[in-house]
C-alpha cells in the first residue's frame, strides 16, 4: 500500500535502494528514480506503461550541475536557465557520455531542469545522483497535481509519495532545445512563449512528433480522462448535440447554462489563464470520476498560458 509522507529520509533511502517515490514539483507529481539505475528506469517505463521512444526529464537542484550531465551550454541556454531556474522550463542539451541512453531514447540530448519545490530541491541536495521523473501517471491519461492523485493510480504498485501540497503551475514544464543556435520549443508548458520571448527573441515551436519526440509531452494523444472528451468554442452549442446525456462541461469562465443534467467545472472566475492552468488538471480529475457520458471543454483563448491549456485539451480530445 502506498505511503503519503513527507520523510525525505524514508524516500532517500528508497531511491537509493533503486525503488521509485513520487515527488511533488511545482508543476505536476513526478514520478522519481535514479538516473544511473537501469534497475529504476526500467520501473518508471513499466509503472507508467510508457513508450520507450518517449525521452524523460532529468531534475537536478542546481545550475550547477549542468556541466555533470550536459557538453555543451548554448549561451541562450545559460540566460534561461538564470532567468527561469529554480522552475518550469526544461533544457535539452547535447547530453555527456555517462548519462544512459534509456534515459534519452537513444538521442545524444538529455532534457534537465530544477524543479521549485522546496521538498523535492531537499531531496536531491540529500542524493548523490540526479533523478529522473515524468509525471506520476500511467502513459497518456491525467497528469497529477495532488499526492492522491497519484496514490488513486499507483496505490498498489508504488512504495512512496511525498506529501506536498498541490502544484502551484499544475501543467508540465516547457521544453525548449537549440538547434543551430536557434530556440525551438518542443512542449508547450508553465512558462509562455511570450515570457521565453522576452527573455531569448523570437523562438520557434516544433510540439507534435509521435514517432521519434525530442521531449516528453510531443505525443498526439496525452493528458486524457477515460471519458470521451470533446473541445470546442460554443459550449451551448455543442451540448444540444448530446441530448438525454450527462454531460461534464470545463470552463474559463462561468457561463449560464440551465441543463439539471451538467455539472460545471469553472477555471477562473475572473478570466485569469495563470489560475486557470493551475486548476486545469484538478479540475479534469473529478470530471472523469463522475461517471458522465461525455466532457466538453471550452477552448481558451490563443495567447500566453491559454495556448499551454488549449494544447493540453486537444492532446486530450485525440482520438
Amino acid at each position: 500500500m502506498i505511503q503519503i509522507s513527507t520523510d525525505i529520509n524514508k524516500a532517500k533511502q528508497i531511491l537509493e535502494n533503486e525503488g521509485l517515490v513520487a515527488i511533488p514539483t511545482e508543476t505536476v507529481y513526478g514520478l522519481a528514480g535514479n538516473i544511473y539505475s537501469e534497475k529504476a528506469i526500467n520501473n518508471i517505463f513499466k509503472t507508467k506503461n510508457r513508450p520507450k521512444h518517449n525521452p524523460l526529464i532529468v531534475h537536478i537542484h542546481s545550475v550547477n550541475l549542468l556541466n555533470n550531465i550536459t557538453k555543451e551550454i548554448p549561451e541562450k541556454a545559460k540566460i534561461l536557465a538564470e532567468k527561469f531556474w529554480p522552475g518550469s522550463i526544461t533544457l535539452v542539451l547535447k547530453k555527456k557520455d555517462t548519462i544512459p541512453n534509456s534515459i534519452t531514447a537513444g538521442k545524444d540530448t538529455v532534457a534537465v531542469r530544477v524543479p521549485d519545490h522546496p521538498l523535492t530541491l531537499e531531496l536531491l541536495k540529500k542524493l548523490d545522483f540526479p533523478l529522473a521523473a515524468p509525471s506520476a501517471n500511467p502513459f497518456g491519461s491525467i497528469s497529477p497535481t495532488t499526492s492522491q492523485h497519484v496514490a488513486n493510480y499507483f496505490k498498489d504498485s508504488l512504495e512512496m509519495v511525498i506529501e506536498g501540497g498541490a502544484c502551484n503551475n499544475g501543467i508540465e514544464s516547457t521544453i525548449v532545445g537549440f538547434e543551430n543556435e536557434e530556440v525551438i520549443l518542443y512542449r508547450l508548458g508553465s512558462i509562455s512563449v511570450e515570457e521565453i520571448e522576452s527573455v531569448v527573441g523570437p523562438i520557434k515551436i516544433k510540439n507534435k512528433n509521435d514517432k521519434s519526440p525530442n521531449a516528453p509531452g510531443m505525443l498526439s494523444r496525452h493528458y486524457a480522462p477515460k471519458t470521451k472528451t470533446i473541445l470546442t468554442q460554443n459550449i451551448k452549442a455543442e451540448i444540444n448535440n448530446y441530448p438525454n446525456s450527462k454531460i461534464g462541461v470545463l470552463l474559463f469562465n462561468d457561463l449560464n447554462l440551465n441543463e439539471n443534467n451538467i455539472e460545471k467545472e469553472i477555471l477562473s472566475n475572473n478570466g485569469n489563464l495563470k489560475e486557470a492552468s493551475t486548476k486545469l488538471y484538478a479540475a479534469m480529475h473529478r470530471l472523469d470520476k463522475k461517471g458522465l457520458d461525455i466532457i466538453i471543454a471550452e477552448k481558451f483563448p490563443e495567447n500566453d498560458l491559454g495556448k499551454s491549456i488549449n494544447d493540453r485539451l486537444e492532446r486530450a480530445t485525440k482520438n
